[in-house]
């Protein structure tokens, strides 16, 4: 082995992304009214840029998707490529909002439940606050539901939105709405959710296990308690006077407005970012052209500079700043067609949500959307971070599209895991303090409903969803028996 110094000539290929580049993949992930912020900076540090109007600007034109029509496969290549180690910040797990439904490799709904030390921000808005709760009590379809009823409660922590007209909007039952909504108004603080603020006081009053018949006559009549009619409120509530001011100091205790303990302000209001809308032809889906970024490039201010005779620097300068401003108008234009394209698809796969309601959500992965529009899984995911879609069922953030899936046991088309877990938590439910199901009988009886699910699945999900094992079951139902 000869020690002495020699040259060696070796060649090698490597992707080498340039800052630009990096910033256009950056782009994708942010918002309409993000990248607004975005382009100010942009507009302050280069003078051969400013802000455009809307008949300045050339956007995409909206997409009518007809039914079961295929997905098409012009991919973006500059914004397409594999970046997930070169950008592990801009991940979905890392950029996610605060329903906890995204995060999981491959588009898949998490599985484990919220981060509770997210509790202790004094500033949590109290829509966070209930979101981050909600995966432990609801799942599946009903996660919609839930979320589009904590939507609607205000800052004091009322449900302002009539529940027939919510059950329109989203196609299901009222019985369904009302079900999510019970399980609402379990969620801390007590009384949330309530409509009026005797049901509010009645909530609490369950909680303290002070609901008893005479409690309950007298929250039925808080008018007559306004007007000091207490010789009437004794007579209703079938009691004497101390035990009547037992209950009015009781009821002082209570919080009437318990919303107000969660943020100064109310949670503000979601912008969507692309429309879908049903026409004779199809889906008609477009973006929202008054939150899209525009900019220009001032080619006049540029020519007048150019011909100023600068020194050499000075021109090289302002060459780049030309090279930067047509580069930025350049990505925008490429960011609005990806998303377009991604979300045209996203329609495609979920259309008979939007034709049926949520109870119709089928398995999709960011893998799955990918294939179909040629682009790569990592573009896919930055492409549905932070942005809304507006139907007529709602708002929805475009990753709430995004299930993992379970193999049917007779081979048939795959189900949401949500669906799983909906049909757990109500096999456990409908069991009896004699016949506590264990995991190996879960298994058995999702079998026979047509899911091919292992035991060890079954345990994770049933974990995941806080419901105890079938020997503490059977422990608590014992202690509800004795009590």
């Amino acid at each position: 082995m000869s020690l002495a110094p020699r040259l060696d000539l070796r060649q090698s290929q490597s992707l080498v992304m340039t800052p630009q580049l990096q910033q256009a993949i950056r782009l994708l992930a942010l918002s309409n009214l993000e990248i607004e912020g975005f382009l100010a900076e942009e507009i302050e540090k280069n003078p051969l840029l400013e802000a455009g109007s809307s008949d300045a600007i050339d956007t995409p034109e909206p997409v009518v998707v007809e039914p079961s029509e295929a997905g098409s496969g012009d991919g973006e290549a500059a914004l397409d490529i594999d970046t997930s180690s070169a950008f592990d910040e801009d991940s979905p797990g890392d950029r996610d909002g605060s329903l906890g439904l995204t995060g999981a490799a491959g588009g898949a709904a998490p599985e484990d439940g919220p981060d509770l030390d997210g509790f202790a921000n004094p500033d949590i808005s109290l829509a966070d606050h209930l979101l981050a709760q909600a995966g432990t009590v609801v799942s599946g379809a009903d996660m919609f539901i839930a979320a589009h009823l904590i939507d609607q409660i205000d800052e004091a922590g009322y449900l302002t939105a009539p529940l027939l007209d919510m059950a329109n909007r989203l196609g299901v039952p009222l019985a369904r709405v009302e079900a999510v909504l019970a399980q609402v108004q379990t969620l801390d603080p007590t009384g949330v959710g309530a409509r009026t603020l005797g049901e509010c006081l009645a909530l609490q009053a369950k909680e303290a296990d002070r609901y008893d018949p005479a409690m309950a006559a007298l929250i039925d009549n808080l008018d007559l308690l306004a007007r000091g009619e207490r010789t009437r409120l004794k007579r209703i509530c079938g009691v004497d006077d101390e035990d009547l001011a037992d209950m009015i100091r009781e009821l002082r205790d209570y919080d009437p407005k318990p919303g107000c303990r969660y943020g100064g302000e109310s949670a503000p209001a979601v912008v969507p970012d692309i429309f879908v809308a049903k026409t004779a032809a199809g889906w008609r889906i477009e973006l929202n052209s008054a939150t899209l970024p525009r900019v220009l490039v001032n080619r006049r201010y540029h020519a007048e500079l150019a011909g100023a005779g600068s020194d050499k620097a000075s021109k090289a300068w302002l060459s780049d700043c030309l090279a930067s401003a047509n580069w930025l108008v350049k990505a925008l234009d490429q960011r609005q067609r990806t998303i377009i394209k991604v979300a045209t698809e996203i329609v495609k796969q979920q259309e008979a949500f939007f034709h049926k309601g949520v109870a119709h959500l089928r398995p999709l992965t960011l893998a799955r959307v990918a294939e179909a529009i040629e682009m790569h899984e990592s573009t896919v995911s930055r492409v549905t971070s932070n942005k809304y879609l507006s139907c007529a069922r709602g708002v929805f953030e475009l990753k709430y599209f995004f299930t993992s899936a379970i193999q049917a046991a007779d081979g048939g088309e795959a189900v949401s895991a949500l669906a799983v877990k909906s049909a757990i938590r109500e096999l456990i439910a409908g069991e009896s303090a004699k016949a506590i199901l264990s995991d190996d009988t879960l298994v058995e009886l999702l079998n026979a409903k047509g899911f091919d699910i292992a035991r060890r699945t079954v345990a994770k999900y049933r974990e995941a969803m806080g419901i105890g094992s079938s020997v503490q079951r059977r422990r608590q139902k014992a202690l509800e028996g004795a009590g």
